[in-house]
């Protein structure tokens, strides 16, 4: 099988691969299975668990049995973890980071990365995204939204726009700005419980 090299960042074999690094490694306090990692990345959970093994043998990870669950968790004496971070932060930490800081942040329905770094997710080639931009549907408290996002700029390094519009709007759909959104690539973020 013949997958095409994510436009995100060449240097992963796919997307799924460097959805699930990023989840583990920009989370090294967390364990997971591998049915979190799968739902968490939408990814079929036979892939994500030769994902989970060729990081097991590589040693990227650590596995622990917890009952009947096997945990695993960022490798952090492996002196790969610190780069291999850095590198998933810049391409695919917008959809790990941006979701946590979200969380908790009461009025929000819906939220959605759009705009060049979605663009690149989706396959679409180009210039890496400069900037993240955010759409939230709701009505969350402005200064809360501000706060998240002036959180998700430090920890990602680059500015992150987010933008709120009420859920009547977004539904509507006759806004020039949700049109323009919803007619290029979107990328959902997965907000209730994720603490990841």
């Amino acid at each position: 099988m013949n997958i095409r090299a994510p436009a995100l960042s060449p240097l992963f074999r796919s997307d799924v691969q460097a959805h699930i690094l990023a989840r583990i490694f920009l989370n090294p306090d967390r364990g997971y299975t591998t049915a979190e990692l799968a739902r968490g990345t939408k990814a079929p959970y036979a892939t994500a668990h030769r994902e989970i093994i060729r990081l097991i043998e590589a040693e990227l990870v650590t596995e622990e049995r917890v009952g009947q669950a096997k945990i695993v968790r960022a490798n952090t004496s492996s002196p790969i973890i610190r780069p291999l971070a850095e590198l998933l932060r810049l391409s695919y930490g917008p959809s790990v980071v941006i979701p946590r800081v979200l969380v908790g942040i009461g009025g929000i329905d819906e939220a959605y990365i759009y705009g060049s770094w979605a663009a690149r997710l989706e396959g679409e080639l180009g210039n890496a995204p400069g900037d993240i931009d955010v759409v939230v549907i709701g009505n969350p408290r402005r200064q809360a939204v501000e706060e998240a996002a002036d959180s998700a700029e430090r920890e990602l390094g680059r500015e992150v726009n987010i933008r709120i519009v009420p859920r009547a709007l977004w539904s509507n759909g006759t806004d020039l700005f949700v049109k323009t959104v919803k007619m290029r690539p979107i990328v959902r973020l997965e907000l209730t419980g994720n603490k990841s």
